[in-house]
């Protein structure tokens, strides 16, 4: 995919970066590792400062006609600074095609700002990635290599801003996967929210024994640090996150209390059988966790004719990310005449019976193409 380029950065695509604290300067510093000319801004100066000298951004100042802004802020803004963006993107035409400016965040919470947000060229998205370090100064251009990035398209959101914002999510090594909006967040209340809460449980548990006895903070091993890393985390971005998902997280934190409390049952009976089943269970369910992406052994084009509208690229993209089908590329082919468009996905050859009796249940007609070399991923 070609990006626009034009202005300071010559020949350079250009990105825009609202918020340079750990992820916005891990993908500012990303970018730039790719050649990008990247800008930003911060509501703290001295912070977008910080990121110019450690070279995560290139300059601070709004660039209206950056090819994607990524809006890196705490949730609860969002989406207010999204349509601000957008509006005034829409107010005045950028070079070339002005629905080449896509818009993205990365937000913990997905489900209230896509639907504040409906528009074309905004993409939700949310990096599976993070660090304890706190600020731009934790910043790593490497931070997103091999880390699952979700997308949330809404059936607003064009497949030519989707194909975009897919693009540079992989261009920053991330794997990225489609999911609904709301099932985003019944995910991530239970892999994301739910052992936060727990591990800062955990901390608050330990930390209250150790004001009577020191030595048990001595005490902890691997263990107990590797449960509790996670509290290391900045708390400030938290609130918005756990006043946005509050239903998904308590229904999961109702879930989690639930089997502690068949756990305590199974150790007050001295159940060493169920004891042994329930640590089985866990070991091999945490053995067998993905540890990224699959890789394209074998690759097939798949073409699907499409009505040229919004609302398709969602239906397919988490459609098929539901089944766990990775789509390795993505692109719209408008139709000169009509609006009737083709849609091309790069997917795995061993996907492609999947792919096929997912789409035809859904009415859509597919042509497939077994590709002779790997295929590009961007």
């Amino acid at each position: 995919m070609t990006f626009p380029n034009n202005g300071p950065a010559g020949e350079r695509p250009r990105a825009a970066v609202i918020g340079t604290g750990l992820i916005g300067g891990s993908i500012g510093m990303a970018l730039r590792r790719q050649g990008w000319w990247v800008s930003g801004t911060d509501r703290d100066t001295a912070r977008a400062q910080r990121a110019v000298e450690l070279g995560a951004i290139d300059q601070v100042g709004v660039d209206h006609d950056a090819a994607v802004t990524f809006i890196a802020v705490p949730a609860g803004a969002v989406a207010a600074i999204a349509t601000a963006v957008l509006s005034q993107q829409d107010s005045k035409p950028g070079p070339g095609r002005p629905d080449m400016r896509v818009v993205s965040d990365v937000a913990g919470t997905k489900e209230g700002i896509v639907n504040a947000v409906r528009h074309p060229r905004f993409v939700g998205g949310h990096p599976m990635a993070g660090s304890e370090q706190e600020g731009v100064d934790g910043a790593d251009p490497e931070m997103f290599l091999g880390a699952t990035w979700v997308l949330t398209p809404s059936e607003q959101t064009s497949g030519d801003a989707y194909s975009q914002v897919q693009s540079i999510v992989r261009l920053l090594g991330a794997n990225p996967v489609a999911v609904e909006p709301r099932r985003h967040d019944e995910l991530v209340a239970l892999v994301s929210h739910t052992p936060h809460l727990t591990a800062a449980a955990l901390m608050n548990l330990a930390a209250d024994a150790a004001a009577s006895d020191p030595t048990l903070l001595r005490m902890a091993a691997g263990g107990f640090r590797d449960m509790t890393r996670i509290a290391a985390g900045h708390p400030d971005i938290w609130p918005d996150v756990m006043a946005a998902n509050r239903e998904a997280i308590l229904s999961t934190l109702d879930r989690l209390t639930g089997i502690l409390d068949k756990l305590r049952a199974v150790v007050a009976a001295g159940d060493r059988d169920g004891l042994l089943q329930v640590l089985e269970r866990a070991r091999e369910g945490r053995v067998n966790l993905p540890t990224g992406a699959p890789s394209l052994q074998r690759a097939t084009e798949v073409r699907l004719p499409v009505p040229d509208r919004p609302g398709v690229i969602a239906e397919v993209s988490t459609l098929l990310g539901g089944l766990g089908v990775n789509i390795f590329d993505l692109e719209i082919v408008h139709s000169a005449e009509g609006d009737r468009g083709v849609m091309v996905l790069i997917v795995d050859a061993s996907a492609e019976e999947t792919v096929h009796a997912a789409l035809a249940d859904r009415g859509y007609r597919t042509y497939m193409r077994r590709l002779e070399q790997e295929a590009p991923t961007s």
